[in-house]
Parts: C-alpha cells; structure tokens; sequence
C-alpha cells in the first residue's frame, strides 16, 4: 500500500445534534441523552489508512456502546445526521456499521464456524479452528491485514500512569479487557479485494477483528462512521504514523526502552512536556 503523507484525521463539522467537539476536532462528546451522537472523518479515507479512536469516558445508566463503521455517503450532503446509526444511516443505504460489544467482535469466516455456532473469544474448534492469527502477533511491529501493514505502536489501549500501569497496559493488548472499556481503541479501515470492491475490518486493540463488511465500493469515497452512542460518551482520535516517524516519536521509543514501566518517567531529569507525551500517548 502507499504511504500516507498527510494523515492527520479530524471529525466532519456536520454530525449528530448532541455531539460537542473540541477546537481541534478531534474529540467529540455525546453532551446529553444516549442518542443523536453519529459523527464522520472530516475527509475519505485512503485505502488500508485507519481510522482509529480511543474511548475517553464512559456513562453508567445506558444500554449499548460504541458503534463504527464506513459511509458513500458524504456528510455535506446530509441535511440531517440520522438519529442513529443503526438502523437510521444504514437504511438510508451506501452504509456499514458495526455494533461493538463487551465480547464477540470477532467476525468468523465460514470455514471456522462449527455446526452453524460461532466461536466465542478463546474457544477453538475440534478439527484446529482456532487462532489463525500469526505467531508474531505481539512481536511484528506492523498490523497485517492483507496487503494493509499498519504500526502497531498507537493501536492498543494505555492506561493512565499508576502503580498498575504496566499491567493494565498488558491487558489492553491482550483483550483481556472488555473492548469497551474507558482507553480501549477501535479503528475502522477498508481493504481492497478488487478495482471495485473492498472489505471493511474492525480493529481492536491491535488485534483485527476480521471483515465485517464485504463488497463495499472502493471506487467511491468512503468515511469513517463513529456513533459515540449509550454508554459511550467521549471519544478521541489517535494519529497513526504510517511513514518516518517524528522526532517526538522516536525520542519516546528510546526513552520507553530503557524504564520497566511508564511510572518511572516522573523520575527521569526530562521536561514535564516530554515526559507528558511519553506517558500519555
């Protein structure tokens, strides 16, 4: 795939009447209610470029998470964003969105479901059904879906520095935690099987959830769907650097080498700027 030079993402102005987004539009808030919080990239996204958030805040009392997905449709041409994204957006046609849930995300091929079951997290099959992910799943530095190499190193969840962190940090990459979860990240991404057709993968804390969606039209503009729905309330977008990465980037990469967990950043003679950026993304 081709490298991505301009790959900063923001949020679509136009998007759901209860959504607030901050000044760099990269945040978006579902203000009141649980619904009518459906929001789009600013922008299409290039094939195999992800577009990837971070659930920041969560809000007990409702039913229901995090959705996502991808659009024809474009934003601008909405007079009104639908209430929901499921089923409102997806009726409308030219959509797909996927309901994220606290367990099977996982979108199975045929050939690995037994007796018409599908397979939870963690079960595997009488006939070797079970994980066909790789074995360089936590080493490889890249996400390979295909064709699609993406870095690894923003696609899992962080906790906030404490005691556990490391720990905690684990767990996110394991998918250990529940998917939605406050600091788990989800991307959306479309892969292209054909000249004209692609298909659309869930990503979850590093780990692909398969192809959720098939036959998508890649030769139009497809944008990202995030419905910051129920007990989903904020959410943020996380940049992936697909090329050479920045100065911060590798002075973080180095600094992160030589400590055993993120706590001990606050011990080192550095400005509290970098060792802000260091802990935190």
């Amino acid at each position: 795939m081709e490298a991505f030079s301009d790959q900063f993402l923001e949020f679509h102005p136009n998007h759901g009447t209860n959504i607030v987004l901050d000044q760099s539009g990269t945040q978006a808030t579902r203000v009141e209610s649980f619904a009518n919080g459906v929001c789009f990239s600013k922008r299409p996204l290039r094939p195999g470029e992800i577009f990837l958030i971070e659930i920041e805040e969560k809000e007990l009392g409702w039913c229901g998470h995090l959705r996502v997905g991808l659009t024809a449709r474009d934003p601008h041409s909405l007079a009104a964003v639908p209430e929901y994204s499921i089923p409102d957006l997806t009726e409308l046609g030219d959509s797909w969105v996927f309901a994220i849930t606290r367990n099977h995300n996982k979108v199975l091929e045929p050939e690995l479901r037994l007796a018409g079951r599908r397979l939870g997290r963690g079960e595997e099959g009488d006939e070797g059904g079970g994980s066909t992910e790789p074995e360089t799943f936590f080493t490889d530095s890249h996400l390979h879906i295909d064709s699609v190499r993406i870095p690894r190193d923003k696609l899992a969840g962080r906790s906030r520095p404490g005691r556990f962190s490391h720990i905690l940090d684990d767990l996110y990459r394991t998918n250990a935690l529940p998917p939605t979860a406050r600091r788990s990240r989800i991307g959306v991404l479309y892969v292209p099987r054909s000249r004209d057709s692609a298909d659309m993968h869930i990503v979850i804390n590093g780990e692909d959830m398969g192809a959720s969606a098939r036959g998508l039209p890649s030769s139009r503009p497809l944008y990202a769907v995030v419905d910051v729905f129920a007990a989903t309330k904020t959410v943020r977008i996380v940049q992936v650097e697909y090329g050479f990465s920045s100065l911060q980037t590798l002075c973080r990469k180095a600094i992160q080498k030589h400590i055993v967990h993120r706590t001990a950043i606050d011990w080192l003679q550095l400005p509290d700027a970098l060792k802000h950026y260091c802990k935190y993304e």
